[in-house]
């Protein structure tokens, strides 16, 4: 057996000094030649042991050993062997593909006949060759992920440090970076992978699991979904109150989690406890109880706990009166041309109101763009966009005053306070002083922003920015609401309680579209729209787009396998 790549010894790391550790006593070693995943929640502490381990931060007690050599006293060798991927890409956007690469090279002293070949390798390796003379800022959310890898891999190290690098990245970008991260362990090449899709967990050798800066499991995935083999479960049930069985699910003590699957709802038990009768959550003499294999998210939650189980407040809103029995959104052949490209070709849907509506697709498939036509940000090149039967072109500040949108990057003001943003916002939609006063506290209350309220937007951590941003966008209270990409980057337990959130709107009448890579959340849409390359390719509830992709290879396959095959599928059309 080989010596570990990596050894932690007793490590504990603490910002503020009357603040609780970042890291509290952590031992583990990491292995070469596999991928080590690392897992928590948000501020568990998995940015701070990555930095810890590349020499960025020193251990305020304990030892870190990286390929033989001291963080403390060896920097310079430790950097010779390893690699750092952030989670905020180090490109420089005005410089092309590369360029970036050059300047990498630079840094890690990589010259003559070594450098172009490292360069012509990277480039092929990662499928960038044609897109070499690009500028980074032109590439797609897939395409600058597999440049920030190729600019880690300038140097050949031994040990690659990813922090979440599969981020804002679709379905097929995201298996394009598993192939070539599985070709570097290959090669012997150790790889710590920190991430917030738990699918990816399952693919890793081994898993860290961090909470609040200490080590809760340290083994084998599938070693941890064995602790839970007896604890999960599937309600089947198509009456069609899926929200309202999750509700009614989740207010249960003996109930740890629960997601909605589709028509289903997928439970997690607390240890030893018995499986639910079917009539004590669902109506109908259909719904049935099965056990059902376990996810590592089903692990995850029952080890890290599912936070609050509270009931949203939203919930007790009072019930949105409908304008007649119009739709709440309608794109009708909505197009944007950007010069020679176009970015939305023809799109059409509509939205019923008090529904779920989902736009998934790869990056760059003009989901973005279709929602900013539809808020009114951007201009369509032809067709209408209706919200709550309002034409923008026509009248657009009376839709936008209906309608509320959290776009995909965080987009408030840094540099003033949750107060002052939230505050802010509130006079930007028009509402008086007392009702300004009102909305604030409101939603203060709502996402527990007490503490925060005099912090800077910018020095929070993300779910709570996300918070943030959610609350904007709903204090006026409108009755469409537009998510582009609500919980990017969050951790289950955070995307939890925004579902939590966005359920209870929907049961009182608002009715919300949302983009998402995450499509075991997708699932929560009543409908969905797969985009590609502009336009809309496939439509429907998300059962009935994983039963076009059902085969006798896939009898059950998942949303995830659905949008894949039916991207490519589309592709070969297009290419025949």
């Amino acid at each position: 057996m080989s010596d570990p790549l990596v050894r932690i010894q007793a490590v504990t790391k603490t910002f503020a000094k009357s603040g609780s550790p970042a890291l509290a006593d952590l031992t583990a070693q990491i292995e070469p030649g596999r991928v080590t995943g690392l897992v928590g929640p948000d501020g568990a502490g998995k940015t701070t042991l990555l930095r810890l381990l590349a020499g960025l931060l020193l251990p305020d007690r304990g030892g870190i050993s990286v390929c033989g050599y001291d963080t403390r006293s060896e920097a310079r060798a430790l950097r010779a062997v390893s690699a750092y991927m952030p989670q905020r890409l180090g490109l420089y956007e005005d410089l092309t593909v590369v360029e970036n690469l050059q300047l990498y090279a630079d840094l890690r002293s990589v010259t003559g006949t070594a450098r172009q070949k490292a360069f012509d390798k990277l480039l092929e390796f990662t499928g960038l060759a044609p897109f070499s003379q690009r500028l980074a800022a032109a590439l797609s959310g897939g395409m600058k992920q597999k440049l920030g890898l190729a600019c880690a891999l300038v140097g050949q190290p031994r040990l690659l440090l990813l922090d979440e690098p599969s981020v804002g990245v679709d379905p097929l970008s995201r298996r394009e970076l598993w192939r070539i991260v599985d070709e570097l362990v290959d090669q012997g090449i150790g790889v710590i992978w920190s991430t917030a899709f738990l699918d990816e967990a399952e693919r890793c050798a081994s898993v860290l699991l961090l909470s609040e800066g200490r080590l809760l499991y340290d083994g084998p995935p599938g070693k941890l979904m064995q602790k839970v083999s007896k604890q999960t479960f599937v309600l089947r049930c198509s009456g069609g109150d899926r929200r309202g069985v999750l509700f009614r699910a989740l207010s249960r003590p003996d109930i740890v989690d629960g997601v909605i699957q589709g028509k289903n709802v997928r439970l997690v038990m607390a240890e030893g406890a018995q499986p639910p009768a079917p009539a004590d959550l669902a109506a109908g003499s259909d719904a049935r109880v099965e056990p059902i294999v376990p996810r590592f998210e089903d692990a995850f939650m029952a080890l890290v706990g599912a936070g609050t189980k509270a009931s949203s407040p939203f919930a007790q809103a009072p019930l949105r009166q409908r304008d007649g029995d119009g739709l709440a959104a309608e794109a009708d052949q909505l197009t944007r041309r950007f010069g020679a490209f176009t970015a939305a070709d023809r799109i059409t849907f509509s939205v019923r109101h008090g529904e779920i509506f989902g736009l998934i697709g790869s990056n760059g498939a003009g989901k973005s763009t279709t929602f900013k036509m539809l808020c009114g940000l951007l201009q369509p090149s032809s067709g209408t966009a209706r919200v709550a039967g309002l034409d923008l072109a026509k009248a657009p500040a009376q839709a936008r005053g209906r309608l509320g949108y959290m776009a995909q990057r965080f987009s408030l003001y840094g540099d003033l306070s949750v107060r002052q943003n939230l505050s802010f916002f509130a006079g930007i939609y028009g509402l008086s002083v007392a009702r300004r006063r009102a909305a604030v506290e409101r939603m203060t209350e709502t996402f527990a922003l007490h503490s925060y309220l005099n912090t800077n937007a910018i020095q929070l951590p993300l779910g709570f920015k996300q918070r943030l941003a959610l609350a904007c966008a709903v204090m006026h209270d409108p009755d469409v609401l537009f998510l582009d990409e609500p919980t990017s980057g969050v951790d289950p337990r955070t995307r939890r309680e925004f579902w939590g959130h966005i359920n209870a709107m929907v049961s009182r009448g608002v009715t919300v579209l949302v983009t998402t890579h995450y499509l075991d959340e997708a699932e929560y849409c009543d409908r969905v729209a797969l985009i590609d390359s502009g336009r809309v390719i496939a439509a429907g509830a998300p059962d009935d787009l994983k039963g076009q992709a059902r085969s006798a290879e896939n009898p059950d396959p998942t949303l995830e396998d659905a949008f894949i095959a039916l991207v490519n599928d589309d592709s070969r059309r297009a290419a025949a």
